[in-house]
């Protein structure tokens, strides 16, 4: 028997003997097709990445479904007779990109491009949805809602979506390559997505009992197949029973399993059907979650169905709900206390579930019941239907409301708490009433009985709503243990209150509003607007260009090093990390009684390093760190050894089963906290060099205060990179003993160094590539380091190709991420609120190695430095812990200072009873205080822009207005709050070396090399736009046009030397100065030929009269800022007004206003998006990520499950961003200032 199916209209078809059926499509595509733009980020279906558009052929109806599903967790074999979509069959470089790919480039919503082909078949499903109707604004917005993108801050991915809707007004439309007043036309027959006549003629019936993978299609054959496996289990038959395989995304565990037989049973008929009965609506269990949603939107008889329906939309991302089935996620819920949502509001619906036992026959109970009986064995249990009831009471009122408290509003994430109320009322009596409650720490969903009962048969006054309160304190108890225990607690209360108060029979009028409680309002609709100054004096730099390779990257063409087609022989690595902080090593084995993969070949550790070679994983001016564990492990997380196998699969299955033994008898107990690296003095020496300088006399300035705040506390935790491309290497041997790596870094030419100490080899024998790294955030600087040394190391061992892509949660767990650090600091203010003095004590967590911890004093005193505090003084520790080392996260230091800051100004300001925005204005800079505090760095007075930005953002944000209005707004309401705030920022950037070479080719086409790595930041782009402003200073015919001719090339360390590092901001700028410099030594060479010519020519035939005449076309140079200054500040200014429901506590940023001066724009719509990315990436830090450990420091938050970023729905809901051209600065890189970092700050 065979599989067929087609990817991209190319048939495929596979012996089921040959293939394993635990398989996913996302393996097959990724290393058995062609087809690369469908990306592993996750792999547990909470990001999107890997999307693919699944079209399925219905012989009986004779018509085409086509759904998104998340190939990471669709089973290979599920797919039979289905045709597949990836981005590239949408569109490519080859037949012509599709109208998405070009509106996603277009609109600037592509950075490092790893999310956007999962994002580009998303949009292009969302279309296929609504062929039948308009395409809508508000569908628009929903259609990625599920996707996620560190890089851009959703706002132009939105702007992309939106284009495509009828309803859509084109003034609102965000900043784009279009003409302002049209868009392109969209082919609607693009819309429609033909599915292979070759599929339609081999519909047939699968033999369902032959091979591992069998699909039965009625229950009695279904019996059959579980019988005959039961009667076999005596041997052992271990048997699967598989839907839409969803579950393997939170349990992960699962895959690691071996199963001797897969049984799909979607194909069973009473299964997958929905029936509407007088009764009520039976769903077959296999019915995926989407149908039940499009279902019970269809019922009229009760609007308890379409509250329902709207509660499952919240229920994990579209294209797990399309493959997803209902009777999976309640098993789930019975068998593995899975945190349901489904549960519980099915439970308050009265639900009640068929099943069919093998040993008890078929039977009905009530999902109550269904909950709180033994959890179901593996397959002789089965769901078979879900019943529904309808609740007919003409003699009452039926009310129904769902709710629920989670991280994303809109669903994508596991509720805190979730309930779902019914009750029948008459006469505002409440005749009785089901409460469930869910996913707070319990085994299951509950019905709070003793509550039930007490308010049936009563009027609901307040006093009996606050007795049902009460009772329902003692019912609602997360279990001991459970993160966020007191909020989830108090949540209870609130949806009960928020449920039953339009009931309250008040005893005496309220006259503060106690009893108005607003129902809850869906999110606002998304909207912004973006001033961009364009600057022709550089002509094409300061153009809004698109980024380079924007369309290849929505098309998924776009090569990552994972994508990069396999050697010959090549192998697989899995990193095994220590779980202990502080222990000895004793050896390496794994599980008992486990199924090691047949694959694994090795088991390198640091024994492995070569004769000569050193067990170092990174080497960098501050020093080096080793590879592997020794003797002694030194935190949580470090690699203890690589396992190697034959498959990237079976490798990771390797290192799950691995077991290592440990000791740490006499050991001293591990340093876990800053405070105890105080008390036992574990701390790192920082240079004097890079101590920062104290300002002023401190004591005096306390002397001079009317107030202080004395030895006040804050503490700031860590946040992980979550970049979409995890850690990522291939290491191939080459000839005469030298070995070329392709790195996803940030830093080759300290990846070189590492790979050549540790192997003990010259450095002139290894070779490091990288093209595009898909995002960074400093995560692939320093911690991408040991990933490439690990597979060179092996790779030299076994003389083979080896590979690695670290999957998430062990990219999570041996990253790590921000500095966590303690702050104690006493401030000294005038009865004014003018500060004169603020001294601070700083324990920073640097981990239990250096890495570049000892930049981060200087970045937390250069932004905290914004204000002028009158005097400054500080005492830095860099605590030495055995905790993850930490690594330099995007403005690292900087972030965490400006905070700093910013809740000592609140804490005076509060101490003085005025506002906060009082406080920050009285201490803003003068030019002298910025001179005195910032020294060179300040500038010259005219670059002093942080003032007037201060003044103009309060008017064109109506900043007074505002803040009268939420006053007002609070005053008028009790159980929602709003605040407004203004927060001025100073990031001081450096520039340092960089080189370039730039080479004319005969055709005229140029090719460019910078040490400068493209991360998303749009290096590349500012690279071209510089190239073809330098080379048209010759003012030949076809210059103009001369970006088109460029293209900028991968980073090679033997072609490319010094390449230095990417981040800190300047990179761009510092590659654009260096090809600059490359081509103004081109036009020295080439004028003599145009001057020659006596007259107009063409740039082609000047290039061939230079190859005619052997004129060196081939420049490079270095790139060495002078020596003062080599450091400049950035300035901007945000105001953010922001809502939080008391009841839940979801917080609602209604707007945020930034002003912020990118000086002269080499790229404005570059610089847009990172103003706007790197705002939402600080406002995940502050508002929605938890960086959770253990009491041992391994990190709890280890998966997209448990981890939230920003979502489409988190981000500013209107988000306003102007760019301010701040004129010329002749120091600087054609006057242009640095966008990466400094604009995260203003999340602050």
């Amino acid at each position: 028997m065979s599989l067929v199916f087609a990817i991209n209209g190319q048939r495929f078809e596979l012996a089921l003997s040959s293939v394993d059926p635990s398989t996913t499509l996302l393996e097959f595509l990724r290393y058995q097709s062609p087809f690369k733009s469908v990306k592993l980020s996750c792999g547990e279906g909470g990001c999107g990445a890997c999307v693919v558009l699944l079209s399925r052929y219905d012989p009986v109806l004779q018509n085409v479904e086509d759904f998104t599903v998340s190939s990471c967790l669709t089973l290979l074999c599920s797919i039979n007779h289905c045709s597949i979509t990836t981005s590239e069959g949408l569109g490519n470089s080859r037949e012509g990109f599709h109208t998405i790919h070009n509106r996603l480039s277009g609109f600037h919503a592509s950075q490092c491009g790893f999310c956007t082909p999962g994002m580009s078949v998303s949009l292009f499903s969302a279309l296929l949805d609504s062929s039948s109707s308009e395409f809508t604004v508000l569908e628009a917005e929903k259609a990625v809602s599920g996707n996620l993108c560190r890089c851009t801050g959703y706002r132009p991915i939105v702007d992309a979506c939106k284009s495509f809707a009828a309803d859509v007004d084109i003034e609102d439309l965000g900043f784009n390559s279009f003409c302002k007043n049209s868009l392109p036309p969209f082919d609607s027959e693009k819309r429609v997505c033909s599915f292979p006549e070759f599929l339609k003629d081999e519909m047939k019936s699968i033999d369902s009992g032959m091979h591992r993978w069998c699909s039965p299609g009625s229950v009695e054959e279904l019996q059959r197949l579980l019988q005959g496996a039961r009667k076999a289990n005596s041997v052992g038959l271990s048997v699967k029973l598989v839907a839409g395989n969803t579950s393997t995304g939170y349990y992960k565990d699962e895959r690691d399993r071996h199963y001797d037989k897969y049984v799909d049973i979607t194909r069973i008929r009473e299964m997958k059907e929905i029936r509407e009965t007088q009764n009520g609506v039976e769903i077959g269990a296999v019915v995926t979650i989407s149908k039940v949603i499009a279902a019970l939107k269809e019922i009229r008889v009760e609007k308890m169905f379409g509250k329902l329906a709207a509660h499952m939309e919240k229920i994990a991302a579209r294209f797990i709900r399309n493959f997803g089935s209902i009777g999976g996620n309640l098993v789930m819920a019975q068998r593995k206390q899975f945190p349901s949502d489904m549960a519980t509001i099915l439970l308050a619906a009265g639900a009640s579930v068929n099943i069919m036992s093998l040993s008890r026959g078929l039977e009905k109970v009530t999902l109550e019941q269904f909950l709180q009986g033994p959890p179901l064995e593996d397959y002789y249990d089965l769901v078979l239907t879900i019943e529904i009831p309808f609740w007919h009471h003409r003699s009452s009122e039926l009310l129904f409301e769902t709710y629920r408290a989670a991280p994303r509003p809109n669903g994508s994430a596991l509720a805190y708490l979730n309930a779902a109320f019914l009750a029948q009322v008459k006469d505002r009596m409440v005749i009785n009433c089901r409460l469930a409650f869910g996913a707070y720490g319990t085994k299951h969903a509950i019905r709070c009985k003793e509550v039930e009962e007490f308010l049936s048969g009563k009027l609901i006054t307040d006093n009996v709503l606050s007795e049902a309160i009460t009772l329902l304190g003692k019912s609602v108890v997360p279990q001991e243990g459970t993160s966020n225990l007191a909020y989830r607690s108090s949540l209870a209360p609130g949806f009960l209150f928020n449920f039953f108060h339009s009931l309250i029979i008040t005893e005496k009028p309220s006259s503060n509003g106690y009893y108005h409680l607003d129902q809850p309002k869906p999110l606002p609709m998304l909207s912004s607007s973006q001033h961009v100054p364009i600057n022709d004096e550089y002509f094409p730099v300061g153009e809004p260009v698109t980024k380079s390779g924007a369309s290849l990257q929505a098309s998924g063409e776009a090569v990552y090093v994972d994508d990069i087609p396999a050697p010959a022989n090549c192998l697989y690595g899995a990193f095994i990390y220590s779980t202990k902080p502080y222990a000895k090593v004793k050896g390496i084995s794994f599980k008992e009684n486990s199924v090691v993969p047949d694959g694994v070949l090795a088991v390198i550790s640091y024994k492995d390093v070569p004769k000569g070679g050193q067990n170092i994983g990174l080497k960098f001016s501050f020093g080096t760190e080793p590879l592997f564990a020794e003797d002694f492990t030194l935190h949580v997380g470090q690699c203890i050894a690589l396992v190697v196998a034959d498959t990237q699969r079976h490798a990771d299955t390797a290192a799950n089963l691995a077991l290592v033994e440990y000791e740490t008898e006499d050991l001293e107990p591990p340093i876990l906290s800053v405070e105890d690296a105080v008390k036992k003095s574990s701390l790192f020496e920082i240079y004097p060099f890079l101590y920062p300088q104290q300002v002023g006399d401190t004591s005096k300035g306390m002397s001079e205060a009317d107030h202080r705040i004395i030895s006040s506390e804050i503490r700031l935790g860590s946040q992980y990179f979550f970049y979409m491309e995890t850690q990522t290497a291939l290491a191939v041997p080459d000839e005469d003993s030298s070995i070329v790596v392709y790195s996803s870094c940030q830093t080759p030419q300290y990846v070189h160094s590492s790979v050549a100490a540790c192997l003990g080899i010259p450095e002139n024998k290894v070779r490091i590539i990288t093209r595009r790294v898909g995002g960074g955030f400093g995560g692939k600087a320093v911690k991408a380091m040991p990933v490439a040394t690990a597979c060179a190391v092996a790779a030299n061992k076994l003389q083979r190709p080896v590979r690695t892509y670290v999957n998430r949660k062990t990219d999570m767990i041996m990253t790590g991420g921000r500095h966590p650090m303690k702050i104690t600091y006493s401030v000294g203010f005038k009865s004014t609120g003018k500060i004169t003095a603020l001294e601070l004590e700083i324990l920073i967590d640097a981990g239990a190695t250096l890495g570049l911890s000892m930049l981060i004093p200087s970045n937390i005193i250069g932004a905290l430095k914004k204000y002028n505090w009158g005097a400054l003084s500080f005492d830095f520790k860099l605590c030495k812990t055995n905790l993850l080392s930490k690594a330099i996260m995007r403005a690292p230091g900087d972030v965490q200072g400006t905070y700093i800051a910013e809740a000592i100004i609140e804490n005076v300001a509060s101490s003085l009873s005025l506002e906060a925005d009082t406080i920050r204005k009285i201490n803003l800079h003068t030019y002298d205080s910025l001179a005195l505090f910032y020294k060179d760095g300040a500038g010259e007075p005219h670059e002093y822009t942080l003032s007037s930005m201060w003044d103009k953002l309060g008017v064109s944000s109506n900043f007074e207005e505002r803040v009268s209005i939420v006053r007002e707004f609070n005053e008028s309401n009790i159980w929602r709050k709003r605040g407004i705030s203004r927060v001025p920022i100073i990031y001081p950037v450096s520039m340092f070396a960089t080189p370039g070479r730039v080479s004319v080719l005969s055709d005229g086409t140029v090719v460019v090399e910078v040490g400068g790595i493209e991360l998303g930041q749009g290096l590349w782009t500012k690279v071209k736009q510089m190239a073809g402003y330098a080379l048209g200073l010759l003012q030949c015919d076809g210059t103009e046009e001369l970006v088109d001719k460029i293209r900028v090339v991968q980073s090679d360390t033997l072609s490319m030397v010094q390449g230095n590092f990417t981040g800190g901001s300047t990179t761009s700028e510092g590659s654009c100065a260096a090809v600059r410099l490359c081509c103004e030594t081109l036009v020295k060479r080439l004028k003599p030929l145009i001057e020659k010519s006596g007259g107009p020519i063409s740039w082609n035939n000047l290039i061939s009269q230079a190859y005619a005449q052997s004129v060196n076309l081939s420049a490079s140079d270095l790139y060495t800022p002078e020596e003062t200054p080599t450091q400049y500040l950035n300035y901007g200014v945000a105001v953010s007004e922001v809502e939080i429901d008391l009841v839940t506590g979801q917080t609602t940023v209604l707007q945020t206003d930034i002003l912020y001066d990118s000086g002269k724009s080499l790229n404005p719509a570059v610089d847009l998006g990172q103003i706007e990315g790197a705002f939402v990436q600080g406002l995940g830090f502050f508002m929605l990520e938890e960086y959770i450990k253990d009491s041992e420091g391994l990190l709890l938050t280890d998966s997209t499950w448990t981890y939230k970023i920003p979502t489409v729905d988190t981000i500013p809901r209107q988000f306003n961003v102007e760019i301010l051209n701040s004129g010329h600065h002749e120091k600087r890189v054609l006057s242009s200032k640095a966008s990466g970092e400094p604009p995260l700050l203003l999340a602050a």
